[in-house]
Order: structure tokens, then C-alpha cells, then sequence
């Protein structure tokens, strides 16, 4: 039995740093997609593929709930309205937010959309401001850190310091992130996590979708030709890491467990540097993406709560 539970403390930390892993390769591909389709083909394919992908998990889970579910028409109706105003809310900030990160590559390097991207961890308690929750004195050093190795991130070693198309791009995608774990944490407790996830990717894919044959030409050849990129992006980055995600938490504290889901924007700069060398940073961009590192690792620790003498 403490064999057991010791190996439980491990596999949690294994199968969290894995998910982080297909995350970080997911940007690879993704950029790899972007020399072939564009990025509402893109989206619209790999968020349908992974909506679809995630339809046997939902199956076999609501197999087993089945006793439990709502009995009364009522409630099941109640219950339904409250799933489709979650799932579409939830959806639009995710297709929003993976559009405007796949537009990103045509302009910035793989790690850097990665480093730039992984700052809706620090975006999430500054939008608490609106939502009246103070962030504590360690965010705000973190936002000082994020802004510091954004700087190293952007100028390269260069004196002068200028967002551009790219970074500015990315970070509105990076606000969408976090306005999507936003949506997932007011909406997510009404919503079982595996159905909220399957009908996100479902939402996402239609509303891109529709962008698709508005603003771009799709063609069936380019689409197969993009398989490997989609169906990567689509079942790994999509189904298969979300599924880790869940049973990861499962087994580790959730501080922990944030910390090692960062690892996603480290994987990103290391399966770029070997399988784009045309991408590689300069040292200094290196030492902004560790300092960024630092400060998103900073702004998962929660604050000392004051204890309550009864």
C-alpha cells in the first residue's frame, strides 16, 4: 500500500510533464501547418478533429453516470440550458485565442510565441482585478519579471525595445487564454470537464469553420497534405494532453501541478532549437524566456492566507 501511494505522487508529475510536452510540440507543428493552410483551415480541422476524438471518452464516461444523472425533465432541461451558454462562451474565447496564436507564426519564432503565450498565466490575476479579487504582492512581481524578460524576449540585446505585428498578435492570444480558463472557472462546476472539453473543440471548429470559407480557399489536397500537423494538434495537443491533464491533477496539488504545465512554453523553445534550426534565439532571448519562466512559476504559488482563530 506505500509502494502504491508513493508511485501515485510520481505518476501525477510524469503524466503532467507529458501533457506539457505534447503542448510544447504542438507549436512545431503548428508552424509547420502555417507553410501549407491557413489558420482558420487549420483551426477549423484540428478543433473538429479533437472534438470528435474526445466523443468515445464522453461516451464511456456518461455510461458510467448514467444512474446518476437528473431523472426529471426539468432538471435535465435546466441543466442543458446552463452546459450550451458555458460551452459557447468557453468555445468562442478558445477559437479566439488559438486563431490570433496561429496567425503569430507567420511573423515570430516557435519559442517566443511559446514564452509570449504562456503570460495568460499572469494575465489570469491581474482580470481578477475587474473581478474583485486583489492580486498579492507576488503577482505583481511577477508582472515585473514577465515584463523584464519580455523585454530581453523582444529586443534580442538591441537598445531599443518595439512590439511587433507578431508579439502584439500573440499577446492578444494570450489574453484570450486566459479569458478562456476564466470562462472555464465561472462556467466549469455546472459542466462535466470531459463534455465542456469535447464541445469547446466543437464551438471552436464551427466558428473557424465559418472563417474558413469566408476569408480564406481551402483546398482538399492542402488539407491532406497538413494531415500530420492537424491530426497532431487535433488528437495529441487536443484530447490526448487534456486527458493527461485530468488524471494528473488527480494525483498532484494543484500548485504543483500548474508549475509543471508551464514546462509547456520550455518544450517549445527546446523542440524548436532541434527541429527548427533556422529559429534558434540569440542568448539574450534565451535569458528573457528564463526570466519569463521564473515569473509565470512566481505567479502560481498562492498567497499566505491569514488563519482564522475559532
Amino acid at each position: 500500500m506505500i509502494f502504491i501511494k508513493k508511485s501515485k505522487k510520481f505518476l501525477g508529475p510524469i503524466i503532467l510533464v507529458s501533457a506539457a510536452m505534447i503542448w510544447g510540440l504542438s507549436f512545431v507543428f503548428q508552424k509547420e501547418s502555417m507553410d501549407i493552410i491557413e489558420m482558420f483551415t487549420f483551426n477549423a480541422s484540428r478543433c473538429l478533429v479533437g472534438s470528435v476524438a474526445l466523443l468515445p471518452v464522453l461516451f464511456f464516461m456518461n455510461k458510467s453516470k448514467k444512474n446518476s444523472l437528473p431523472t426529471t425533465q426539468e432538471k435535465q432541461k435546466i441543466l442543458t440550458k446552463k452546459e450550451i451558454k458555458g460551452i459557447i462562451i468557453v468555445g468562442t474565447c478558445l477559437c479566439i485565442a488559438v486563431n490570433f496564436q496561429q496567425a503569430a507564426f507567420k511573423y515570430l519564432e516557435t519559442g517566443k510565441i511559446g514564452f509570449i503565450t504562456a503570460l495568460y498565466m499572469i494575465f489570469v490575476p491581474i482580470f481578477g482585478l475587474f473581478m474583485k479579487k486583489r492580486p498579492s504582492m507576488i503577482i505583481w512581481i511577477s508582472v515585473l519579471l514577465g515584463l523584464c524578460g519580455m523585454y530581453l524576449l523582444t529586443t534580442g540585446g538591441k537598445a531599443h525595445f518595439s512590439l511587433g505585428k507578431g508579439e502584439i498578435i500573440t499577446l492578444i492570444g494570450a489574453i484570450f487564454f486566459a479569458l478562456h480558463i476564466i470562462a472555464i472557472d465561472t462556467f466549469g462546476a455546472d459542466i462535466d470537464s470531459v463534455k465542456l472539453s469535447c464541445g469547446q473543440f466543437f464551438v471552436a471548429g464551427v466558428i473557424s469553420l465559418v472563417g474558413m470559407f469566408i476569408f480564406e480557399h481551402p483546398q482538399m489536397n492542402l488539407i491532406l497534405k497538413a494531415a500530420v500537423p492537424i491530426l497532431y494538434a487535433g488528437i495529441m495537443s487536443s484530447s490526448v494532453a487534456f486527458t493527461f491533464q485530468i488524471i494528473g491533477q488527480k494525483y498532484t496539488e494543484p500548485t504543483l501541478a500548474s508549475m509543471f504545465l508551464c514546462l509547456e512554453s520550455v518544450f517549445s523553445v527546446l523542440f524548436a532549437y532541434f527541429l527548427i534550426p533556422e529559429q534558434k534565439l540569440v542568448a539574450t532571448e534565451y535569458i528573457g524566456c528564463a526570466v519569463m519562466f521564473v515569473a509565470i512559476l512566481l505567479a502560481q504559488i498562492p498567497p499566505k492566507s491569514k488563519k482564522i482563530s475559532e
